[in-house]
């Protein structure tokens, strides 16, 4: 008798600030007011939601290592983050954070962590939290760091023209495309999704 497995999911890492929500370069999100979707966000993770995909966000909080805003403040940000998609019929189903940054001046924060993106450390928790199966799932992201996180993790790898739109160059790596913003991001995914399980 076959015994039943259980499937593992399909899911799309997004970054949040220049992916999800406004960034302005050289800015720090620490407030509610500077917490801004970017238009269609809200529509696209929607869509996601609807075909299927677990909806993740990963993003480094190095502010917090750097003493400008607290794990509660940051918590409270992303509540007010999924209570604005949730309103608009979009839902993350988990957040991951690194609070570390090596020239932090927290000291118990101030370190090289193997959650800090382009480390994988978010990611591999997620997969073993949520059940997630990494060859049928997918990145997105404005930075290099971003893509060179996807690619380790063996992640399909989309930047978005957003944010930095990979103007960073901090990592000589290539996405495996490029598209305007999340919503052109989420077209392709739905072209090219592969069936779960």
């Amino acid at each position: 008798m076959a015994m039943n497995r259980k499937l593992k999911k399909r899911a799309v890492f997004l970054d949040r600030d220049g992916t999800l929500v406004h960034l302005k370069l050289g800015e720090y999100t620490t407030s509610p007011k500077q917490l801004r979707l970017l238009p269609g966000a809200a529509t696209a993770v929607r869509a996601l939601n609807r075909i299927g995909y677990s909806v993740v966000i990963i993003t480094n909080q190095g502010v917090i290592a750097k003493g400008k805003t607290t794990h509660k403040e940051v918590d409270y940000l992303h509540a007010i983050l999924i209570d604005r998609l949730g309103k608009k019929g979009a839902r993350v189903d988990a957040v991951y954070y690194c609070p570390h940054h090596p020239e932090g001046k927290i000291p118990k924060y101030a370190i090289r962590c193997r959650c800090r993106k382009p480390e994988i450390g978010m990611i591999t928790k997620a997969m073993k939290d949520m059940s997630i199966d990494m060859k049928k799932s997918f990145l997105i992201g404005d930075t290099t760091g971003d893509i060179l996180t996807g690619h380790r993790a063996g992640l399909t790898t989309i930047l978005v023209k957003t944010g930095y739109g990979g103007r960073d160059k901090k990592h000589d790596v290539k996405p495996d495309f490029v598209v305007r913003n999340l919503t052109a991001a989420v077209r392709y995914i739905k072209k090219h999704a592969q069936p779960q399980g």
